[in-house]
């Protein structure tokens, strides 16, 4: 009867295996929103990594957040760092470039609560009189990450905060505008 069971066990763990290392081995996660103002008026409130606090999610998450800045105030080679809660974890994002009213391009490193580096972009695009802003952050998964995917859907996780933020921001500029 041992046998038996262990050898089911096995057999369900060879399958849960094979299903795992079949998952694609990237994720992607998008949002965006349009925001009435032009594209330059958006991209400062990116480029500029201490403007975040007026709109990012995760200031409000922990607002006892601790956050450095190196390098240049805004554009390629800006940075912060942050420690907070165990909502916001641990980690650091530098500007990798940056396109006046056009992209913004980060590289993310997580280290708490999971270590892991991921890219994420901001996209600016004039419609008129508007500004169509997407964030979105996309990275590969080793084995491990693949199996929490089995179980944690990125897109879930992650896009309510991003839908929080692209809101934000655009409150904060079209409050600035008027």
């Amino acid at each position: 009867m041992l046998r038996k069971i262990l050898f089911a066990l096995a057999v369900v763990l060879a399958i849960l295996i094979i299903f795992v290392a079949t998952r694609p081995p990237g994720y992607r996660v998008s949002r965006s929103a349009t925001i009435s103002a032009p594209p330059s008026a958006v991209f400062e409130q990116v480029n500029d990594l201490q403007k975040w606090k007026a709109w990012s999610p995760w200031e409000k998450m922990d607002p006892n957040m601790k956050q450095t800045y190196e390098g240049p105030q805004s554009g390629t080679g800006a940075s912060s760092s942050w420690v907070g809660n165990n909502q916001v974890g641990e980690g650091r994002m530098t500007i990798t470039e940056s396109r006046p009213n056009e992209l913004v391009k980060f590289k993310l490193d997580f280290i708490k609560p999971f270590a892991g580096t991921s890219t994420a972009e901001f996209t600016f695009k004039p419609e008129g009189n508007q500004t169509v802003v997407t964030w979105s952050m996309s990275g590969e998964n080793n084995f491990i990450g693949k199996a929490v995917h089995v179980f944690v859907d990125c897109d879930k996780m992650i896009g309510g905060n991003f839908e929080q933020g692209v809101s934000g921001m655009k409150s904060v500029v079209e409050g600035e505008r008027k």
